[in-house]
This record gives C-alpha cells, sequence and structure tokens, in this order.
C-alpha cells in the first residue's frame, strides 16, 4: 500500500487541520482590520477637541476613557468597512493582503469583533463620559459603516464628499467628552476635516484609479476623468485653507497657529497646482501622503496655539 495514501496518515493530517483550526488568529490580524494608522489620526484630532474646550487641563479621566471609548467604536467601524468590502478588497492591489479579504479571519470572527468593541466603546463612553458623546459616537459608526460603505461608496462620485461629515467629527467628540454639549468651537474644527477629505482622498484614488475602474466603484476620477478630478482637489485645498481661518478669524486661536495654517496651506496649495498642472506621475501620491502630515500638523498647531499663546475665547 501506498504510505502517502495510508488511513494511519490521512488521520494525522485530519487531526493538524483540527488543531490549525483551533488555534487563534494573530492579534496582529485584529489590529489590522481596526485601520490604526487612521485612529491615530483620529485620536490626535479627539485629543486637540478635549483640550481646546476648555482653557484648563482636561481630567485624566476624560482622556483615558474618552480616547479609549473613540478608538473602540472606530475601530470597530473600520472592522466592519474590512468585513463588507472584504470581497472588493481580495480583488484591488492596495488591499488584497487584508486579513478578512485573506481569510484569515472569518466572516463570524470578524463580525464578533465589530460587535465586542463597538459596544464596549460605547458602553464607556455613555457610562463614563456622557452620552452626547457616545450617541454622537453611534452615528458616526453607523454612517461610515453601514450608511458610506454599503451605500454612498457604490451609489456615487460624490460618495467622499457626503461621507467625509461621518469621518470628520473625532474633535467633536472630544469637544462634548469635556463640554457636554455641541458647540461652534467643536464644529468648526469638524468643518476643517470634512473640507480636507475630498483632497486627501481624491488624490489616492487617481493613484489608484484602474483599481476602483476594476472593481466598478465610482470614485470621482473613475465617473468623471483625473483633469476633472484634479481641478476639484484643487477647489477643494482653496476650500480648506479659507476654513482653516475660521479658528483665528473668530478669536479661537492666536498668530501661532495662524501663520502655520498659511504655510501648511501653501504646501497643500503647491501640491495640488503640481498635481493639476505638472507631470509628475508620484504626484498624486505625494500629495495624498502630504495631506496626512498637513492635518496632523495643523491640529498640533492649534494646541500649541492654545497654550502657549492662549485667547480667553471659548465658544459657548
Amino acid at each position: 500500500m501506498n504510505p502517502v495514501n495510508s488511513p494511519a496518515l490521512k488521520s494525522v493530517e485530519a487531526i493538524v487541520s483540527d488543531i490549525s483550526l483551533t488555534i487563534p488568529t494573530p492579534w496582529r490580524d485584529y489590529l489590522e482590520i481596526c485601520k490604526p494608522r487612521v485612529v491615530l489620526l483620529m485620536l490626535l484630532c479627539t485629543l486637540v477637541g478635549m483640550f481646546l474646550a476648555t482653557t484648563g487641563m482636561v481630567a485624566w479621566q476624560i482622556l483615558v476613557f474618552g480616547n479609549l471609548g473613540v478608538a473602540l467604536v472606530a475601530g470597530s467601524a473600520a472592522a466592519l468597512n474590512h468585513l463588507l468590502d472584504s470581497s472588493i478588497d481580495a480583488r484591488m492591489a492596495r488591499t488584497c493582503n487584508r486579513p478578512i479579504a485573506q481569510d484569515r479571519i472569518s466572516n463570524l470572527q470578524g463580525g464578533v469583533f465589530v460587535a465586542v468593541t463597538g459596544i464596549s466603546g460605547f458602553v464607556i463612553l455613555y457610562g463614563l463620559i456622557n452620552p452626547v458623546t457616545a450617541w454622537l459616537n453611534l452615528a458616526s459608526w453607523i454612517g461610515y459603516g453601514v450608511i458610506y460603505t454599503m451605500f454612498l461608496k457604490r451609489a456615487t462620485p460624490q460618495n467622499i464628499v457626503i461621507g467625509g461629515l461621518f469621518g470628520a467629527a473625532p474633535p467633536l467628540f472630544g469637544w462634548t467628552a469635556v463640554t457636554g454639549s455641541i458647540d461652534g468651537g467643536g464644529l468648526i474644527l469638524v468643518l476643517i476635516i470634512f473640507a480636507w477629505t475630498p483632497p486627501h482622498f481624491w488624490a489616492l484614488a487617481i493613484d489608484r484609479i484602474d483599481e476602483y475602474r476594476e472593481v466598478d466603484i465610482p470614485m470621482l476620477p473613475v465617473t468623471h476623468g483625473e483633469q476633472y478630478t484634479k481641478m476639484h482637489i484643487l477647489l477643494y485645498t482653496i476650500i480648506l485653507i479659507l476654513t482653516t481661518f475660521l479658528p483665528y478669524l473668530i478669536g479661537m486661536s492666536n498668530l501661532l497657529y495662524f501663520i502655520c495654517a498659511i504655510a501648511l496651506g501653501a504646501g497643500f496649495l503647491y501640491w495640488s497646482v503640481v498635481l493639476l498642472v505638472g507631470h509628475n506621475r508620484k504626484a498624486p501620491m505625494e500629495t495624498f501622503r502630504y495631506s496626512i502630515v498637513y492635518l496632523m500638523a495643523l491640529f498640533i498647531a492649534l494646541l500649541l496655539d492654545h497654550y502657549l499663546m492662549p485667547v480667553t475665547y471659548l465658544v459657548s
């Protein structure tokens, strides 16, 4: 009898297979489906919202449990996005190695993870922070995880504009965690991220246009062409720059932030123009990368200005 086909060997293979199914999925895969880099940027914006909402120091309980709750809800929404988009992710070079697309995390495991992290984050925010912050996070979870991922992303080239509102809320989360109310200052911070989102994501969409076209996702460069999208990136960048002047114009921030906003905005404007009129094939990704640095630096500038050059104005 051929030893390769022996019953004993087949029994061993079955046992090994059963054991492999019981081995827990590596924690790194679960961390990956939470989109940790995106969540960290969100938490920076949340922190800035917290500190700008008060002239003093934020209580440690709010810093710890507020950011933990926001991170859990955001990670849950990101995991839901991985879960719902797994069939699309598997066909795109940028996303084909994601854990759910590669079946390293099953749909059941992913669904349980989404529920546990989302519910835990909501309970922490509701019980240890305040109901306003908890409900805002739930609304953002539904907006991004369900409305954007399931409907807007596949329905309209304006998906990123409309859906950007759901991803623009983190500084408001931080603001309401401190104040318990939705005020003008927090809404201005939301407006900045809302204006930032289209030029940020459209630059990436231009770089990945063939992938989006292949999976039939109606991103703006797919439906209207690259040049049309580049012009809109420039227009939205101008809108963004003007929006970033608002904290200074209403007395919410001081000269340090205003100078930084001008300098950072000039950099974003430069890359938008290079993208529009230049012939640099790397310009879309360079613009995309700069947009991330831009938002981080802008919110850090807000934070430094708030404490190094304090103002008496506080929106209420």
